[in-house]
């Protein structure tokens, strides 16, 4: 298996550190998204997909209060009382784990535990780590303690978790995708009912290519809470012109455009990317139905242009990789992905071309930029789960 290595890895560093085998693997994905960015807040619908990169947890149950959690990749550690109030502290990735904690203490009886955990998602990438670092924290916590959790109540809780003790006012995307995943398959989702529909995910000719800016999201946590508070204030305006609207998918472009004025600028712009951008998600599984990926590719092409012109949530870099691919054959769609302000642009890439690709970006982007560019190739997989393998040595 792919992550082989990575469990192994964990599981040595568990033992090394704990002077035992861990009693239970747990895997839990990153994601993309193939269209619907900035709508999941918005209650629109998305479109996204777990990948092949995971967050790997080793971890026992303990008969003390005591919890020890370490981080392997950052050589770092935290140790509390599962008795002590769970609160927010000055180290970010401590946080989300105490946002789940702190959940589910609020129900459940938990005794202590010992962790140890490492990542092979690029972090900053616009991969959605943190969704599949709280996610798979409380899906093995569910698992350990019996809590009856659905993958539902575990997304959520994700997602609370980013909104209470992260800071970020995020949307279910991410953590739903991250649980839900499923191998070979997109996940329309509803993000208004949380309604759900696995389409095959089969581009044929095509794969799925992310080229990572290595720009970090320095702006994300600001920007994307600017974004969310300017659209609210949007829809606000919206819904005094237009009492019948519940949401914004009850919004057309012509209503958006029709009261240009009363919105101001700011609004307008914002609003009418949402609008189209929930349009865009219903015309992709069209295309996705159909096999029409050029048709496919156009959309994404169109959600990268609002997203950098009237959303104005890329960056410099990342307009400039999905522009050194626009006009070539061998790519039919680009678009930066994620939250913004840096991260990965996806792209929809013959299969035989990949390596031109790269080669072609990485050259170009070196020059412009002096950054090296890092490829992914990714598979759609399976989402959060515990991890079976009966070739690895655990």
């Amino acid at each position: 298996m792919k992550n082989d290595s990575l469990v192994q890895s964990v599981s040595n560093a568990f033992k090394a550190y704990f002077e035992e085998d861990p009693a239970h693997i747990f895997l839990s994905p990153g994601r993309i998204n193939i269209i619907g960015e900035h709508v999941d807040y918005n209650d629109g619908f998305v479109l996204p997909a777990a990948i092949d990169k995971y967050i790997c947890f080793a971890i026992t149950t303990n008969t003390s209060k005591i919890c020890t959690i370490v981080a392997k990749d950052l050589e770092d550690e935290v140790k509390f009382n599962i008795s002590d109030e769970t609160v927010p502290t000055d180290r970010m990735w401590v946080n989300f784990f105490y946002g789940v904690l702190a959940q589910l203490k609020e129900k459940n009886p938990l005794s202590g535990f010992n962790i140890v955990f490492s990542s092979n998602i690029p972090i900053g990438a616009g991969l959605s780590s943190s969704a599949a670092l709280e996610c798979g924290f409380a899906f093995a916590l569910n698992e350990l303690y019996n809590l009856e959790l659905t993958k539902k109540d575990i997304a959520l809780i994700g997602q609370k978790a980013e909104h209470t003790f992260v800071g970020v006012n995020c949307g279910i995307m991410d953590q739903f995708a991250s649980v839900f995943g499923k191998e070979n398959h997109v996940v329309l989702l509803d993000c208004n009912t949380m309604d759900y529909e696995y389409y095959k995910a089969d581009f044929k000719d095509y794969t799925i290519l992310l080229l990572d800016s290595k720009v970090k999201h320095t702006h994300l946590t600001s920007g994307y809470n600017d974004r969310r508070r300017e659209v609210e204030e949007g829809f606000a305006i919206l819904k005094k012109q237009y009492p019948m609207i519940t949401s914004f998918r009850d919004v057309s472009e012509y209503m958006v455009t029709a009261i240009e004025d009363k919105l101001g600028p700011l609004s307008f712009k914002r609003c009418l990317f949402v609008v189209k951008e929930i349009k865009r998600v219903k015309d992709a599984v069209d295309a996705i139905e159909a096999n029409d990926f050029e048709k496919l590719g156009a959309l994404m092409f169109e959600t990268h242009h609002g997203l950098s012109e009237d959303y104005e949530v890329s960056c410099e870099e990342i307009d400039f990789l999905v522009s050194l691919v626009e006009n070539d054959g061998n790519v039919i769609g680009s678009r930066m992905m994620g939250g913004g302000f840096g991260g990965c642009s996806i792209n929809l890439v013959k299969k035989e071309a990949v390596d031109v690709i790269i080669k072609k970006a990485s050259t170009l982007y070196k020059e412009k930029f002096n950054i090296a560019l890092e490829a992914y190739k990714i598979a759609i997989s399976e989402g959060t789960s515990i991890y079976k393998d009966e070739h690895a040595k655990i």
